[in-house]
């Protein structure tokens, strides 16, 4: 099958979250069972830009309302991603740094989408299959169907993924001219809630629906900021195909980021010695368990429990445990957790801002991951956090409750269902205690180990899920 993926981001071209480590690992999969798998993404001004060379291998226009941008269609002249990567230029729209939070961001992707469809338009035959991620591409599937101009690709079935419902990119009906011609009729479409709304266009015009966990798919049918009924609805053309990792880039026998490299056999002395690298960076005692977290610091993510967490436990059981934040996100959040650093100097640090090789380290070093989400559709982090032998601490909600089973229930993770000061704080507590124990942890370890979380199997039911679409 020839297979488009289209999406706001795709490792390690750009990368913002867990959809981009998707996106850079599903078509690589793909090919790997004998297909043909290409991304398109936009082309952003950023590190991966100035670092890279591409050959343009089209260029065009995109009409954005009654404004016209030129685009040019960019490719890498070494690629070794393992698929077929394409980037979209748009100067005026993407030529800066960041992936997102620009005011005219609407304005950015859906312009994106029309510069996408419009290359595609004019290439000799179609894709057997478009798969489309998140609402950066929501309109994709509309435009495929009910557009004249793109009437060639009115047959082609399309997917869309929600990695994130919580972000649907909605904006008014003053808009609504920015889009290609289409018949009146078709208004109802584009339309949720009284406003235009790509992601829920997405879910009423894509052949089917899925979402990254089998739990979120439940979940976001009476919790997804007021599309649960849309969701409902259209259940019958939706299913949840659980996220996988990319075995080859996370492997601590052949990390490069790592101190030392290790497996099941030396996973004692491995995980030892990338824990010390890490404490002497950061000022920590390795002989007290290492509890860290990964990731956005908002509300989501259950990051505004942490300051009073470590507060609490620093204060009044000190010395037993350190704690290694590695994040950004809300202001407030990151003003309380570089607070306490003064406070409890030599048991707890935080590095706000991203840093790839750190959180390689950080999971081959730390003895548990947090993850108190409030919302988490999937969740890679705990994935990572599995093979590299870091016990992870987890919410039991989305993804979490389908990938991490409890110590106490015959399991190798840490689970707990509310996302609470009190619940969290309890399960650092029972880590502590099951930290003491060494021959059940680092057997838990080699467990966690074995567990197959590769794409193999995902990217094999996309497959499926593709072919049994084809007319």
């Amino acid at each position: 099958m020839k297979i488009i993926h289209i999406s706001a981001e795709c490792y390690p071209a750009a990368k913002a979250g867990g959809l981009g480590d998707v996106v850079g690992a599903l078509p690589k999969y793909q090919v790997l069972l004998g297909h043909s798998a290409a991304a398109i993404m936009p082309f952003y001004h950023g590190k991966y830009s100035r670092e890279n060379e591409f050959t343009s291998v089209y260029s065009g226009i995109a009409r954005l309302g009654h404004t016209n941008f030129a685009f040019n269609v960019l490719e890498l002249v070494k690629n070794t991603l393992g698929f077929e990567l394409f980037l979209i230029d748009i100067p005026g729209l993407f030529d800066r740094e960041n992936i997102y939070s620009y005011h005219d961001d609407d304005e950015r992707f859906l312009t994106f989408q029309i510069a996408t469809l419009n290359w595609l338009n004019q290439l000799e035959g179609v894709p057997d299959v478009v798969h489309c991620h998140d609402q950066q591409t929501g309109f994709i599937p509309f435009m495929m169907s009910k557009v004249r101009e793109y009437g060639k690709f009115e047959h082609i079935p399309t997917i869309f993924t929600i990695h994130n419902g919580q972000y649907q990119g909605q904006f008014g009906f003053d808009k609504l001219y920015h889009l290609p011609p289409f018949h009146s009729y078709f208004n109802g479409l584009v339309e949720w809630n009284h406003q235009i709304n790509p992601l829920a266009s997405a879910i009423k015009c894509a052949w089917r629906v899925t979402t990254v966990s089998p739990t979120y798919l439940d979940e976001i049918g009476y919790s997804m900021k007021g599309m649960e009924e849309l969701l409902r609805k259209e259940r019958s053309k939706s299913i949840g195909i659980l996220n996988g990792i990319d075995t080859g880039v996370w492997n601590p026998e052949t990390d490069p980021m790592l101190e030392k490299n290790y497996s099941i056999k030396n996973i004692s002395g491995g995980k030892s010695a990338n824990k010390e690298a890490l404490c002497r960076q950061f000022g920590l005692d390795p002989s007290k368990p290492l509890f860290t977290f990964i990731g956005r610091l908002v509300g989501e993510k259950g990051a505004d429990l942490l300051p009073e967490i470590i507060y609490n436990l620093s204060k009044f059981n000190p010395g037993e445990q350190n704690f290694l934040i590695l994040g950004s996100g809300e202001k407030h959040i990151q003003n309380a957790l570089l607070h306490l650093e003064h406070e409890f100097k030599g048991n707890y640090c935080s590095y706000i801002g991203y840093n790839e090789k750190l959180s390689h380290l950080i999971y081959a070093g730390a003895d548990f991951l947090l993850m108190p989400s409030r919302v988490e559709p999937c969740g890679l982090n705990q994935l990572y956090a599995l093979r590299y032998g870091t016990v992870p601490i987890v919410r039991r909600t989305g993804g979490l409750r389908d990938t991490v089973l409890d110590i106490g229930d015959n399991g190798f993770g840490i689970c707990h269902d509310q996302c609470s000061i009190f619940d969290v704080t309890h399960s650092i507590q029972r880590a502590k205690s099951f930290y003491k124990n060494k021959k059940a942890f680092n057997a838990i370890r080699k467990q966690m180990m074995q567990i197959d979380h590769s794409w193999n199997k995902a990217a094999t039911d996309y497959i499926q899920l593709y072919q049994s679409l084809k007319i």
